[in-house]
C-alpha cells in the first residue's frame, strides 16, 4: 500500500525502470527494476500507462488518455498500487515511499560501465577469439601430444603442493570467468554481483546477473557465454603458448596443468539440469520463463500423483504447468525428466566414487601426517597437512554457502506447518 492516499488527481513517481516490448508477444511488456532484480510481463496498454504516469499525468488523466486512444478502460490506480507492492513505486505526490531495495546489496565494480567493457565483445575481438581457438584447434590435429592428459595435472612430486598451485590458478581462471559474466552484463547496462553458490554437491562461483531480464533475448545469450568464451580462449592461448614459445620446464607443467584444469570444468556446464551457463542458454532458446523450477515443480507433481495412485486416493496437488503456455508446458515437462535423471544419477556419481575417493584421500593424508610426526618423512608429512587444509577449507565454504543458500531447510517449523507441507 502507499504511504500517501492514491486520489484520481495524485501524480506517481518511478524508480528507474526499464520497459521493454517483451520478446515474443508485442501485446506484452517487460517492466522491472535492474536494482532489485524485480521482473514483470504486463499488457502493452499497462505498460503505456506507465509511461504516462511517469511523464508526470494525474491517475484519471492517464485512464481517459488511454480510453480515448486505445478504446480500452483501465484501473490505473490499482496498477498503480501493484507497482508499489513491487517497488517500483518512489512517491505519490511528492511522498517518497519506503523503498525495498534500499537493504539490496549493491552491485559489484559500479565503476564499471559499457564504455569500459564493450569493446571486449566487438567485432573484432570475437574474430580475434575466433582465430586463437581455431590455431589452437589445428596445433592440437598437428601435434597431438600436447593434448590434454589427466597427467598433466600432477606436475610435482608432492601431491598436497600441487593442489595449492592448481587451487590457486583455477581459482583466478573462475574469478575470471565470472568477472566476464559481468564484464558482458555491463556492456548492456545491467548490475551483478559476484559470490559462492551451491549445485547439488558442488561448490561454484557464480554472477547474479538477474537484471538481464531487462534486455532482449538474443542480447542475453553474451551473459551466459561469456564464462565459456573466456575458458576456451585461455585453453587455446596456453596450448599455443605450451607448443610456439620456448618455456621453463615448470612453466610449460603449469601451463598444461592448468588447461586440464579448466578442461575439467566443461562438462559441469554441460549439466543442465542444474543451474549452469548452458542451463540459461536452453531456458532462453525453449523460451521457457523458470524452466528449473517449473520442471521441479512437475516433478513433485509426478511423485505426489504415483504415490496417490499406489494408495488410491486423489492426487493432493495440481499440475503447476497447467497455467503454461503450449510450447512452455511441452518444455517443462521434458526438461523436468532430464533434471531428475541427471540430478540422480550425479548425486549417485558422488556418493559411490567422489566421497569414497575424498574419504580415503583424506585419511591416508591423516596417516602420513601422523606417521611425520613419529619420525617419518616430514616433507610428506607437511604436504599431506598442506592437502588436508587445502580440502578441507573448500568443504567449509561449500557447508557454510549451503546454510546461507537455504536457511529454510534448517528453520524448525510448527506441528501446523509440517502437516501442511505434507504429502
Amino acid at each position: 500500500m502507499t504511504a500517501a492516499p492514491l486520489t484520481a488527481e495524485s501524480r506517481v513517481g518511478f524508480h528507474r525502470l526499464i520497459v521493454r516490448p517483451d520478446d515474443d508477444d508485442p501485446d506484452v511488456v517487460v517492466a522491472g527494476r535492474a536494482e532489485i532484480g524485480e521482473f514483470i510481463e504486463l499488457p502493452a496498454v499497462y505498460g503505456e500507462a506507465i509511461r504516462l504516469l511517469g511523464e508526470g499525468l494525474p491517475v484519471s488523466a492517464v485512464e481517459q488518455r488511454l480510453a480515448a486512444e486505445q478504446d480500452v478502460e483501465i484501473d490505473v490506480a490499482e496498477l498503480v498500487e501493484a507497482l508499489t507492492e513491487l517497488g517500483f513505486v518512489d512517491s505519490v505526490d511528492e511522498h517518497r515511499l519506503p523503498d525495498p531495495g534500499a537493504d539490496a546489496p549493491p552491485s559489484h565494480f559500479r565503476w564499471l560501465t559499457d564504455r569500459h567493457v564493450s569493446w571486449i565483445f566487438s567485432r573484432p575481438m570475437k574474430l580475434g577469439w575466433l582465430l586463437v581457438v581455431g590455431a589452437a584447434l589445428v596445433t592440437l590435429v598437428i601435434r597431438p601430444d600436447l593434448l590434454p592428459h589427466y597427467e598433466d595435472f600432477f606436475w610435482g612430486e608432492y601431491v598436497g603442493l600441487t593442489v595449492l598451485v592448481n587451487t590457486v590458478m583455477v581459482s583466478l581462471t573462475l574469478s575470471t570467468h565470472e568477472m566476464m559474466h559481468l564484464m558482458a552484463a555491463r556492456s548492456l547496462g545491467v548490475p551483478g554481483r559476484i559470490g559462492f553458490g551451491t549445485r547439488l554437491h558442488n561448490l561454484v562461483v557464480q554472477t547474479d546477473v538477474t537484471a538481464v531480464w531487462g534486455v532482449p533475448r538474443r542480447s542475453r545469450y553474451r551473459v551466459y557465454l561469456a564464462g565459456m568464451a573466456w575458458d576456451l580462449f585461455i585453453m587455446a592461448s596456453l596450448i599455443l603458448l605450451v607448443a610456439n614459445v620456448a618455456l621453463p620446464s615448470l612453466v610449460q607443467a603449469l601451463f598444461q596443468a592448468l588447461v586440464v584444469a579448466v578442461l575439467m570444468t566443461i562438462p559441469f556446464q554441460l549439466q543442465v539440469y542444474m543451474r549452469t551457463d548452458l542451463y540459461y542458454v536452453l531456458r532462453d532458446l525453449l523460451r521457457a520463463r523458470n524452466l528449473f523450477d517449473d520442471g521441479l515443480a512437475f516433478a513433485r507433481y509426478l511423485r505426489a500423483r504415483i504415490v496417490a495412485l499406489l494408495r488410491r486416493r486423489p492426487c493432493p496437488i495440481e499440475d503447476p504447468t497447467i497455467d503454461l503456455a503450449p510450447h512452455e508446458r511441452r518444455a517443462t515437462r521434458v526438461y523436468s525428466v532430464f533434471l531428475v535423471v541427471g540430478a540422480t544419477v550425479s548425486l549417485t556419481a558422488f556418493a559411490l566414487f567422489a566421497a569414497p575417493i575424498a574419504i580415503v584421500a583424506l585419511f591416508r593424508a591423516i596417516g602420513s601426517l601422523i606417521d611425520g610426526l613419529n619420525g617419518g618423512s616430514v616433507l610428506l608429512a607437511l604436504d599431506s597437512g598442506l592437502l588436508i587444509l587445502i580440502e578441507g577449507a573448500i568443504q567449509a565454504l561449500f557447508v557454510v554457502t549451503f546454510l546461507r543458500s537455504h536457511p529454510h531447510w534448517f528453520k524448525r517449523r510448527r506441528p501446523a506447518d509440517r502437516d501442511a507441507s505434507a504429502g
